[in-house]
């Protein structure tokens, strides 16, 4: 249909055109694309066998949906990723303020100007993207703001008597006529808002300043909440909630390489940073089981849950925390080392929520012991368990590294240190490049130290080395010694090379 050439009512009819209710509209399309073979909620990742299945059968059963999911779900980026479900372009009787449809005006000015002008109607076409309304409920919405309310310089203006209805402002609702209208976090919407808004459902029924208005209302109702909601700032009422047709429940990856796909979708990193920062497939993983160890720890409520959000943000912190150490050793490129994750716990304090015992130890504390499990668990990936290796008399293959801190030595990795001085400190280290040609032949030299210093941090998970935090860095030593010592501290240069005896 060549809609540049339909201008008029007259001209609509002409061209055989057929409205459609809008939930008939994202079922036909929705057809379409599953014949098709067509994904229309593309960059939604980990849901093909749960969240979106269910999301198709509620369109084709032309359903009110309720995604129900803990923060960072996708919810709301499914809801706006429906608006790929309706048709390019539709007819409005111009000037509407209702997206009133020329065959079946709604409000009195389209109905009086159709009256008046017949088939010379003027219409204009409006495009999917301008067919989607989007409220965040919050407890000071009221229903002015969703429904209307008289408006008093309008009835000024157009010297109309209260009594008159042209004098009504309409709110969000109204003016969602034939488009998606999505609340989020519906729970925070006061009780008698969601009354309001079950009358619609029910009744296509508004009643605004005692104007009984009977508008019906062409409506893709989408409503998100979170369960944690429910008992913390308020609850979805009874009716509403049985008004709604379909609740589809949202989870979290149920993977790392689905997490880590997520990541790379939503992450944004600047472009200097994709081409000087060169971050390897294991640092990846680590920051993705941060995210799996936080949803299982006794010190993060699980109701809070724990956010895509986290490692989005937690991947782009490194990121930057590498290139701040290449800017201020003046290198062209730099790769991000297993120490870097140091620089996530920002990212990490803020997007989880502790119960008792995570407030008792902190949030940097419970940072820092979740980075530590994730490189424990993701450890015996590339190399052996220690922890199976550490009672024989040979054939362990880190015992020249643990014979090397028992003699006294120690190994401070510090934040800022160059490539060249962290390649020096590593290899120095006997059996440590031995340990890498071993069991990762294939690494090239920057993966290699990569590697190197993940040992080191593997072997200190299993108790076999001791670790600590030392002010700008990270400091290894012997178990059995550091129960009897403090970490040591170098006061010279974080370039200086002597960073062990």
């Amino acid at each position: 249909m060549n809609i540049e050439r339909i201008g008029t009512l007259g001209e609509l009819k002409q061209s055989g055109y057929k409205p459609l209710s809008i939930k008939d509209e994202l079922r036909n399309n929705m057809i379409s694309f599953l014949s098709k073979g067509i994904n229309p909620f593309k960059g939604i990742l980990g849901y093909d066998e749960s969240v979106i299945p269910e999301l198709q059968t509620a369109v084709l059963s032309r359903h009110n949906i309720l995604l129900l999911g803990l923060r960072g779900q996708a919810k709301t980026k499914i809801a706006r990723l429906l608006i790929n479900l309706l048709d390019e372009y539709i007819p409005v009787v111009k000037g509407s303020e209702l997206n009133d449809d020329p065959f079946y005006p709604l409000s009195r000015y389209a109905k009086d100007v159709i009256a008046e002008n017949g088939d010379n109607t003027k219409i204009s076409w409006i495009h999917h993207s301008e067919r989607y309304t989007e409220k965040l409920a919050t407890p000071d919405v009221t229903v002015a703001d969703l429904i209307g309310d008289v408006d008093p310089i309008k009835a000024a203006a157009l010297k109309l008597p209260y009594s008159d209805e042209r004098v009504i402002h309409f709110g969000l609702v109204p003016r969602s006529h034939r488009s998606i209208f999505v609340i989020n976090e519906l729970p925070d919407l006061q009780a008698r808002i969601q009354v309001a808004l079950f009358n619609i459902l029910q009744e296509s029924d508004i009643q605004i300043r005692g104007f009984k208005v009977r508008l019906p209302l062409d409506i893709q109702f989408v409503f998100t909440a979170n369960p944690e909601d429910y008992t913390n700032r308020g609850s979805i009422v009874t009716p509403l909630k049985d008004r709604i047709d379909s609740q589809i429940i949202t989870h979290y990856p149920k993977s790392i390489s689905v997490s880590m796909s997520i990541t790379d979708q939503e992450s944004n990193p600047a472009p200097e940073q994709l081409e000087n920062i060169h971050i390897h497939h294991l640092t990846k993983e680590l920051i993705e089981q941060i995210a799996f160890e936080a949803r299982e720890s006794e010190y993060i409520d699980e109701k809070s849950g724990v956010s895509a959000r986290l490692t989005i943000s937690a991947f782009e912190n490194i990121i930057s925390f590498a290139e701040r150490r290449k800017i201020l050793n003046n290198e062209k490129i730099t790769f991000v080392r297993i120490s870097d994750l140091n620089g996530i716990i920002p990212a990490l304090t803020g997007k989880i929520e502790l119960v008792y015992e995570g407030e008792q130890e902190g949030p940097a504390k419970v940072a820092q012991i979740l980075i530590n499990k994730s490189i424990k668990k993701i450890f015996e990936k590339y190399f052996p368990n220690p922890e199976m290796l550490k009672k024989k008399q040979s054939g362990n293959s880190y015992q020249e590294i643990i014979n090397w801190f028992s003699s006294g030595n120690y190994l401070d990795i510090m934040n800022n240190i160059s490539n060249e001085d962290y390649k020096k400190i590593l290899l120095r280290i006997p059996g440590l490049q031995k340990v890498i040609d071993t069991y990762q032949p294939d690494a090239d030299e920057a993966t290699s130290l990569l590697f190197m210093e993940f040992v080191l941090h593997g072997l200190a998970e299993f108790s076999l080395l001791s670790k600590f935090k030392i002010e700008s860095g990270l400091q290894f030593k012997d178990m059995l010694s550091s129960m009897f010592t403090m970490p040591q501290q170098d006061d010279e240069d974080d370039s200086d090379l002597d960073l062990y005896k």
